[in-house]
C-alpha cells in the first residue's frame, strides 16, 4: 500500500505545480515583456478567489462564479496596469518593488474592508464533491483531479497561444525587442495591457480552483507568490516552459517533504523534534533547490534564447 500512498502524493504534487504554472506563467510574461516586477500578481490570485466564492454563495451557478471572477480579474488587470503600471516601465526596478508592493497592500486592506478580516467559505458543486477512483484502490478527490485536468489544460493552451498565434509572435517579438517592434508599427501599449490582462486572468485561474481546498482570506496571495517567484527563478526568467517546469518540481518538493520528511525524522529524532523539524525543513528544500539550480545554471534551467 506504500506505492498508493506515493503515487496519490505525487498527484498532490504535481497539482500544486500547475496551481504555481499559472500565477508564475503570467509574473514570467510580464517580467519577460514588460521587464516590470510585479509584486501585486498575488493580489490577482486573491481577488479570483474572493470573486469566483461571493459570485457562487450570491448566483448558484458555480459556471457564473468562474466567469465572473475570469472577467472581474481581467477587468481589474486592465485598470491597474494603465493607471498605475503603465507609468512604470521606464522606471527603475526598485520603484516598480516599492510600487506593486503599495498596490498588494493596498488590495489586501480592500479585501479586509469588502469582504471582513476573516476567511470566507468557498463551497464546492455537487459535481467537484466527492472522490474519483484514478486507479484501483486509488480515490482521488475530484476537486484536486479537476485542478489538475484545467490546469493542463491551460498550460497547453497557453503554449499554442504563445508559439502559435499572431498574438503569441508579437509576445515573443516584445520579449526580444520591444523598440523593434514598437518602430515596426505595433502599438506597444495596447500589447502591453493585453498582456497585463492575460497574467490577471491565469492569477484569478489558479485562485478560483485553489479556494475550496485552502482558505480564502485577506492575504492569500502573498505566500503563493513567494513560491511562484522561486519557479520562475528556476525555469528562467521569461521563459514559459522554464515556468512550467519549475512549478511542477517546486510543487513536489514541497508536497513529497511535508508527507515523508517527518517520518523519515523519527528515525533519527525523537517524535517532538520530529514534528517540530519536518514543516520547516520541507519548506527549506525549495530554497535549497533554487540555490542549487542558480550556482549551476544562473539563467534558470530554461531561459529564453535571446539574440
Amino acid at each position: 500500500m506504500q506505492y498508493l500512498i506515493v503515487l496519490e502524493q505525487l498527484l498532490n504534487g504535481v497539482q500544486l505545480g500547475v496551481t504555481l504554472f499559472l500565477l508564475a506563467a503570467g509574473l514570467t510574461l510580464v517580467f519577460g515583456i514588460m521587464n516590470l516586477i510585479n509584486l501585486a500578481h498575488g493580489a490577482m490570485y486573491m481577488v479570483g478567489a474572493y470573486l469566483c466564492a461571493s459570485a457562487y454563495l450570491w448566483s448558484g451557478s458555480f459556471a457564473f462564479a468562474v466567469a465572473a471572477a475570469l472577467v472581474g480579474a481581467l477587468a481589474l488587470g486592465v485598470l491597474v496596469e494603465v493607471a498605475v503600471f503603465r507609468k512604470l516601465y521606464q522606471r527603475s526596478n526598485l520603484d516598480q518593488v516599492l510600487a506593486t508592493f503599495a498596490v498588494l497592500l493596498i488590495s489586501n486592506e480592500l479585501i479586509r474592508i469588502i469582504w471582513g478580516p476573516g476567511a470566507i467559505n468557498a463551497p464546492l458543486p455537487d459535481f467537484l464533491s466527492g472522490q474519483v477512483q484514478v486507479l484501483p484502490g486509488v480515490p482521488y478527490p475530484t476537486i484536486r483531479l479537476a485542478i489538475l485536468t484545467v490546469g493542463l489544460a491551460a498550460a497547453l493552451l497557453l503554449y499554442l497561444l504563445i508559439g502559435h498565434t499572431r498574438l503569441g509572435m508579437l509576445i515573443r517579438a516584445g520579449a526580444s525587442n520591444r523598440v523593434m517592434i514598437g518602430a515596426l508599427g505595433v502599438n506597444i501599449r495596447l500589447l502591453y495591457t493585453a498582456v497585463f490582462g492575460l497574467g490577471a486572468m491565469l492569477a484569478a485561474l489558479a485562485g478560483l480552483m485553489a479556494g475550496p481546498i485552502s482558505s480564502v482570506e485577506p492575504g492569500m496571495g502573498d505566500k503563493i507568490l513567494i513560491l511562484a517567484l522561486a519557479v520562475i527563478v528556476i525555469g528562467g526568467v521569461g521563459s514559459v516552459r522554464g515556468a512550467f517546469i519549475g512549478a511542477l518540481m517546486i510543487g513536489i518538493i514541497d508536497t513529497a517533504g511535508r508527507v515523508f520528511l517527518r517520518p523519515l525524522l523519527q528515525l533519527l529524532l525523537s517524535p517532538a523534534a520530529a514534528e517540530s523539524a519536518g514543516p520547516a525543513l520541507a519548506s527549506i528544500l525549495i530554497y535549497v533547490a533554487m540555490a542549487a539550480v542558480l550556482f549551476f545554471r544562473p539563467r534558470g534551467l530554461f531561459p529564453p534564447r535571446v539574440r
